[in-house]
């Protein structure tokens, strides 16, 4: 009797054991499941809080896009002709990119901006074709060219309506490493002077900080086009060197400080329209995804629209309500030879290519459209 009941007992103190080791290992498995989504759902919380710290520091993610972007503007106007545009650009992105954007000369000097983003030293450029030393024949039409457009508008029309964007991509598309993406309007040329401009004659001698095809052409009229930083020319009026600028309009002298240290403004313009494009580096542009290349061209296409109307805005608040400068206007008889000059000047720009032909011949069946159609496209 004594045997079999040690023998129960020790039956019992085995299964008891055995019930142990099967509670534990089934607390084990609740404790597991229960427990590891809490770990994952911290650990993902704990990612999401690093990345908030790593953009608050400016860090970027692991994955995330950056780009740097430089235009032909200094600081004060680069805020309005491109820097807006890509700040709207970033925040749609949501975090996949990041566009930096820089002022003139910030990178690279403004000549050397082309090979910049033709080599990925700058991923996309706001620009003019010609200052920048773009290779292709037509860059000579960028900036201003003397007196194709009467408003802003017009470029927009040539070249969405009258074959300009195509002539573009062909000549675009034979230069390696640069994707042209669109050319869009800026202000009229005029002139800022520390001189009174009443007369032709008076443009003699005159040294400008000048675009380079106007100030080719308006050499024939005397002038003595300059060539420097865009930062330095204000000091440059200041000191003397220059005797003022046909860079812009007067928006951009009021925004920027050039009226400030000039005292006239010629109210005859040498173009109606600054034609200015974005370019990017192929190798960067092709390895975004389709839907970051759809948000820049939006994000282009609204600098386009916002330089428009910002412009047109500005060109007749300051001549109206602005105190710096003092308006005067060469008579219209006189003003004539520089626009018969300047259809000379054509001519001779349309025997350097058989593209440059194409363009000159689209500019004079437009210009001969708008005189047809009277008020309000030509007075």
């Amino acid at each position: 009797m004594k045997e079999i009941k040690n023998f129960r007992g020790g039956f019992i103190m085995m299964k008891s054991k055995k019930m142990q080791r099967l509670f534990i290992v089934v607390f084990l498995v609740i404790a597991l499941a229960v427990f590891l989504p809490i770990m994952g759902g911290c650990q993902k919380k704990a990612e999401k809080q690093a990345a908030a710290t790593a953009e608050k520091k400016g860090e970027a993610p692991a994955e995330q896009i950056r780009w740097r972007l430089q235009s032909y503007a200094g600081a004060a106007l680069n805020e309005y002709v491109a820097k807006n545009a890509m700040d709207e650009f970033n925040v749609a992105a949501n975090g996949e990119m990041v566009i930096d954007v820089y002022s003139a000369d910030e990178l690279v000097p403004q000549s050397e901006l082309f090979r910049a983003v033709k080599e990925g030293t700058v991923d996309a450029v706001c620009s003019d074709d010609q200052s920048m030393a773009s290779p292709v024949d037509v860059a000579i039409f960028s900036a201003y060219f003397p007196l194709a457009e009467r408003y802003g508008i017009d470029v927009d029309v040539l070249w969405n309506w009258y074959g300009l964007n195509e002539i573009w991509k062909e000549a675009y598309d034979e230069v390696d490493g640069v994707t042209w993406i669109s050319q869009g309007s800026w202000d009229p040329c005029n002139f800022a002077t520390t001189k009174p401009l009443k007369h032709l004659e008076d443009f003699k001698g005159l040294r400008m900080y000048m675009f380079p095809a106007g100030g080719k052409f308006m050499q024939r009229f005397g002038v003595v086009p300059m060539v420097l930083p865009y930062e330095d020319v204000q000091m440059s009026i200041q000191t003397g060197v220059l005797d003022g600028v046909a860079w812009s309009g007067i928006t951009e002298d009021y925004t920027v400080g050039w009226a400030d240290v000039t005292d006239y403004y010629l109210t005859n313009n040498i173009s109606g329209a600054w034609s200015g494009g974005w370019f990017v580096h192929t190798a960067s542009w092709e390895k975004l995804p389709e839907h970051l290349k759809q948000l820049f061209r939006l994000a282009v296409d609204k600098s386009h629209y916002y330089r428009v109307n910002w412009y047109w805005w500005g060109e007749a608040h300051y001549r109206t309500q602005g105190k710096k400068l003092k308006l005067t206007t060469i008579p219209a008889n006189e003003w004539k030879k520089v626009e018969a000059e300047a259809l000379k000047f054509w001519d001779e720009i349309a025997k350097t290519s058989p593209r440059n032909a194409k363009v000159v011949e689209i500019l004079k069946q437009y210009n001969k459209i708008m005189e047809e159609a009277g008020p309000p496209y030509r007075y």
